[in-house]
């Protein structure tokens, strides 16, 4: 495989930092990151709680805006979106995975998943996404009768449904046991090497970065180390 450094970047974050108004309280979640990702590229963000991974993932999803720095995505300039730009960058290159599912109870794990290939330009069958995280036959299922794990998969099928250039994952294994987050992250790894989404992982758990291509730990705001796996170990190898 083509390393993703090689293969360009699709992020590039420069001098970004973040300013967080409480009363009269000034809070820095980031102070002066730059950082490139890199298409096609795993890469986990490493971290104690509050040291900016979240708002880092916010801000390059389009969540959130910066208060200094830049941020482009490919030749888009996400700095001085408009809120109707940033949402129709979301809608047709992002994928979101968060820690808590957000299923609705009412729908099947087909439905939910259909949801998103409603909207989207170009999706894959909803059947087609739940088969791809090993759900082929769960998809007449709802969130009440499929495990924690389960759910976690519909939502990565959610997702990826409607073929988003980027999958960003905060803690998507926090809500889970070690055996039952291994195969959430199995499934996150497929969705990287068969449709080669860049995908980016927020995690406190040093084990999921033997995963990645790349590993960007912060800490207080800014970056203090960096590193790239000369192999990415599979889900089965990591010792947990």
């Amino acid at each position: 495989m083509t390393p993703a450094a090689a293969r360009g970047a699709v992020f590039r974050i420069r001098g970004l930092s973040k300013v967080y108004h409480m009363g009269e309280v000034e809070v820095s979640a980031l102070r002066g990151v730059d950082l490139d990702i890199y298409d096609g590229e795993f890469l986990v963000l490493l971290g104690h709680s509050g040291s900016g991974k979240s708002t880092l993932l916010n801000i390059i999803g389009g969540l959130d805006t910066a208060t200094t720095g830049s941020v482009a995505y490919r030749d888009h300039d996400l700095t001085h979106a408009s809120d109707a730009a940033l949402t129709l960058f979301r809608r047709h290159h992002v994928g979101f995975v968060f820690q808590f599912y957000n299923l609705i109870p009412s729908l099947t794990a087909l439905e939910n998943v259909e949801l998103v290939t409603e909207i989207a330009e170009h999706p894959m069958g909803a059947a087609d996404a739940l088969r791809l995280v090993g759900l082929a036959d769960r998809i007449d299922h709802f969130p009440a009768q499929m495990s924690g794990g389960e759910q976690q998969r519909v939502a990565i099928a959610r997702a990826i449904a409607k073929r988003p250039e980027v999958l960003l994952c905060d803690e998507p294994t926090g809500a889970l046991d070690i055996t039952t987050g291994s195969t959430v992250l199995g499934a996150i790894a497929r969705v990287n090497e068969e449709l080669r989404t860049t995908v980016v992982v927020i995690t406190h758990n040093a084990a999921i970065a033997e995963m990645a291509d790349r590993v960007v730990t912060l800490s207080d705001g800014r970056i203090a180390s960096e590193h790239r796996n000369a192999v990415r170990q599979s889900v089965e190898n990591i010792k947990w």
